[in-house]
């Protein structure tokens, strides 16, 4: 098993600007930002990376925690994992919403992991639920992938884009072949945490700078498109 800890120094933050749910200008103070590399063939096989990270308001950083799956093994710890995650969150640290994009994918898999393994808890429910990509389509009246939300945030990678199906492929190979990740190079591994700590960073800013990037449209625009 991976586990990386690191941390992002957010640059200045105008709750101005932030998305509002309910009323609440402050959400992402609550909020957890989450990502899942995952496994599907015809029905979720493990998650190969769990990524998360909150906003610490006193020294203006994001805490991310990642867990990455070194073999078939390590593919169902990171359930327990995400388990101990989400609830400390809650407890000790009072989050209260999940923001994500396209969620619903994520959602399915680790609930569905959690059931077939028998680790006693429910994703779905736990905190409320943001969708970001939701949020644009309610907004604009059309879809967007999270790169192309990035592009119109002016948000810049560090590391090249992954596809999903190459991430699939790293992973089927994980969890069929336990000494697969000793023959993967260091600098692969890198990559693929890098891939998802951009992820659920790029949540954030998307999150802060909502209304300094999106313009929303009535109703009547949506249906002149």
């Amino acid at each position: 098993m991976i586990t990386k800890l690191s941390t992002v120094k957010v640059g200045d933050i105008s709750t101005e600007g932030s998305l509002t749910i309910d009323g609440n200008k402050q959400l992402f103070k609550d909020a957890l930002f989450f990502d899942l590399e995952h496994y599907i063939y015809k029905k979720p096989i493990c998650i190969g990376v769990f990524g998360c990270c909150y906003y610490d308001e006193i020294t203006n950083e994001l805490k991310v925690t990642q867990y990455m799956a070194e073999n078939k093994n390590d593919a169902i710890e990171i359930l327990t994992l995400a388990k101990n995650y989400f609830e400390e969150m809650k407890i000790k640290h009072n989050k209260k919403y999940i923001v994500t994009f396209s969620g619903n994918n994520d959602f399915t898999v680790i609930n569905y992991l959690l059931k077939a393994y028998k680790v006693d808890f429910l994703l779905e429910g736990y905190f409320g639920e943001v969708d970001l990509q939701k949020c644009y389509e309610k907004a604009q009246g059309v879809c967007i992938g999270l790169k192309a939300l990035e592009k119109i945030f002016e948000i810049n990678r560090e590391s090249e884009v992954i596809s999903g199906s190459n991430l699939a492929k790293t992973f089927s190979r994980i969890v069929k072949d336990n000494e697969y990740i000793n023959r993967m190079p260091q600098e692969k591994k890198e990559k693929i945490l890098l891939y998802n700590q951009q992820d659920v960073v790029s949540l954030f800013y998307i999150y802060v700078d909502w209304y300094n990037r999106i313009e929303i449209k009535t109703e009547e625009d949506i249906t002149q498109q």
